[in-house]
């Protein structure tokens, strides 16, 4: 009973980080979940049901749009995160490995010293 809570409880953590969530390829970015970029419509000056239909057409198609680049930035913002946060880590790696090193290098100094 205690493992099936401490999964649980990591559920939400694992799922709200998703591994990443769109994807580059040849230097162009592009959002993996918000699907296709709504497809702008045109003005119908024919005559008057026409015309409201083409304004009706252009207001649903502002929502669509808002909801797309609404997605599309969360989407970059977690990759942004993601990219950050693995080269924080990767430089705090260095950091440690040139410390280890010279205290390595230090502590052998101090040995050779002595000799």
């Amino acid at each position: 009973m205690k493992h099936t809570l401490t999964i649980a409880a990591l559920l939400p953590i694992l799922f709200a980080n998703p591994a990443q969530a769109g994807s580059l390829t040849n230097g162009s970015w592009q959002p993996s979940g918000c699907g296709a970029v709504p497809e702008s419509p045109t003005i119908d000056a024919g005559n008057i049901d026409a015309y409201n239909k083409s304004i009706a057409a252009i207001n649903a198609w502002q929502q669509k749009s808002r909801d797309y680049f609404e997605c599309l930035i969360k989407e970059a913002n977690t990759d942004n995160g993601i990219i950050a946060d693995h080269a924080n880590q990767a430089q705090a790696k260095y950091r440690e490995t040139v410390e280890k090193i010279g205290a390595q290098a230090e502590a052998a100094k101090k040995k050779l010293d002595k000799e």
